[in-house]
């Protein structure tokens, strides 16, 4: 009762990354509220998964392991939900905002009457006064749900603080996956499926599944050379692959960039609306440094701007500002590396 959930998604057998991440999350959260971290595990053939999860932390996992619960489908994973949140009464519920989690949360969401807030950027404890219907109310330990608002012209902090669960969504990379303890050892719930899902739930079959991996590695790259609108076309933009190729980093974009055509790939996208990256190195190049964008790489350890607008928002998060136009500093850049790199 009252504890902190995470939904985690299931490849195959393993516990995608994403969730890792919310877990280690959602252990902090537990940890301010004094309460418990549960999980969920929903698949097929998965004993043992609790091996995997424990070290984050996770004091209790509702294990849900039945053939027709993966791939998954949403009536089924919905319902297992649904009537367990009706037995366990949580205060948080965290989940991925990825395919499955747009999909799952919404539901959830409505089937508790409780309110979801989407790709969350930061998540804290806090106690507030507010009004409401007229009439002051003091609010003690509420969720937080922090991300951009309206265009991403500013950052708004959404509460839930009359209905429960209080739900939030949280894309990968957002949160870091920091293990508790190796040896972390909790308790393995192993649900009966069929008190939880009804046969008519299993009305949908995937037939055919069609997984394609990633084709760069921007988000474990320790250096990312990354363009925005400021570079001025595709073939600018193709001067950061030859700098990235020289540092042997990963070349990423700012939406502003991929609208604009001048990379192809959209999984190169960094920030609110994309991929979430802390290299150890990174050079944003062209780049002015929207809250949305720079939600997707503000953990970098150290940031180089290559702008000519000396008042770009980004400067002001930088560790370092190379003032110049990028058609004239980044050819620089590529020459230097190429006569240093052995």
């Amino acid at each position: 009762m009252n504890n902190v959930f995470v939904y985690c998604e299931i490849e195959g057998t393993t516990v995608k990354d994403v969730s890792l991440e919310l877990l280690s999350k959602g252990r902090k959260l537990a940890d301010t509220l004094g309460v418990q971290l549960e999980c969920i595990c929903a698949a097929s053939g998965i004993d043992g998964i609790e091996k995997q999860v424990f070290p984050y932390g996770v004091d209790k996992v509702h294990v849900f392991d039945a053939e027709g619960l993966f791939p998954y489908t949403t009536n089924p994973h919905a319902s297992l939900v649904i009537n367990l949140f009706k037995e366990e009464q949580p205060q948080i519920c965290l989940m991925g905002a990825t395919v499955i989690g747009r999909d799952l949360g919404p539901r959830i969401s409505a089937a508790t009457h409780s309110g979801l807030t989407a790709d969350c950027t930061e998540l804290e404890i806090d106690s507030f006064e507010m009004s409401i219907g007229g009439e002051k109310k003091f609010y003690e330990n509420q969720l937080c749900q922090i991300r951009p608002a309206f265009g991403g012209n500013i950052v708004a902090t959404i509460v839930n603080p009359e209905h429960r669960p209080q739900m939030a969504t949280v894309r990968e990379g957002v949160m870091k996956k920091e293990i508790r303890d190796p040896n972390y050892k909790g308790e393995v719930v192993k649900h009966d499926v069929a008190k939880y899902v009804p046969e008519a739930e299993y009305v949908v079959k995937v037939l055919e599944r069609h997984v394609e991996a990633a084709k760069n590695n921007l988000k474990s790259a320790p250096i990312v050379v990354a363009g925005g609108y400021g570079m001025g076309s595709k073939e600018n933009f193709d001067m950061l692959f030859e700098l990235a190729k020289e540092l042997h980093g990963e070349v990423g974009a700012s939406r502003a960039a991929i609208d604009a055509g001048f990379v192809a790939d959209h999984d190169r996208q960094i920030g609110q609306t994309g991929l979430t990256v802390r290299p150890k190195v990174y050079i944003a190049c062209g780049i002015s440094g929207q809250i949305q964008h720079i939600a997707g790489m503000q953990d970098s350890g150290i940031i180089i701007s290559v702008n000519n607008d000396p008042d770009a928002p980004i400067n002001a998060i930088a560790d370092y500002v190379i003032n110049g136009n990028v058609e004239e500093v980044v050819p620089k850049l590529i020459k230097y590396y190429k006569a240093n790199n052995k």
